[in-house]
């Protein structure tokens, strides 16, 4: 038989900082710092902001939801930002425009999570 820990609610609330404190620090080294991406790597970066985007917007979905944990919120930004630079990789050596498969998929994630954002607030 296998046993589950309960988390309480005083838990759970400091893991949400995580990825909100990721983003606003991403943010301001952003605007900061002075850093050009050349054109061939310009879509690696756009991939890689919507992951991050994806991953963040998520984490406080399901912060909303009760049911965050941050082992999951890592573990799913790193599989969405690999698989997103993969498909991108392969695209370029393919001369296909794969990168578009993962921009749609997060857009349409970061679109669904916004959505039930608003909701709860609603």
């Amino acid at each position: 038989m296998i046993a589950f820990r309960e988390i309480t609610r005083s838990e759970g609330e400091d893991h949400v900082l995580l990825p909100l404190l990721g983003l606003l620090v991403g943010v301001l080294a952003g605007l900061v710092l002075n850093i050009n991406v050349g054109f061939e790597l310009s879509r690696y970066s756009a991939v890689a902001i919507l992951a991050a985007l994806d991953s963040v917007l998520g984490a406080v979905r399901a912060e909303l939801d009760g049911v965050y944990d941050n082992r999951i919120f890592i573990s799913g930004f790193l599989v969405n930002a690999i698989i997103a630079v993969l498909l991108t990789f392969i695209g370029d050596r393919l001369g296909l425009d794969l990168y578009l498969v993962a921009l749609i998929t997060f857009g349409l994630r970061i679109f669904d999570n916004v959505a039930l954002i608003r909701r709860h607030f609603l």
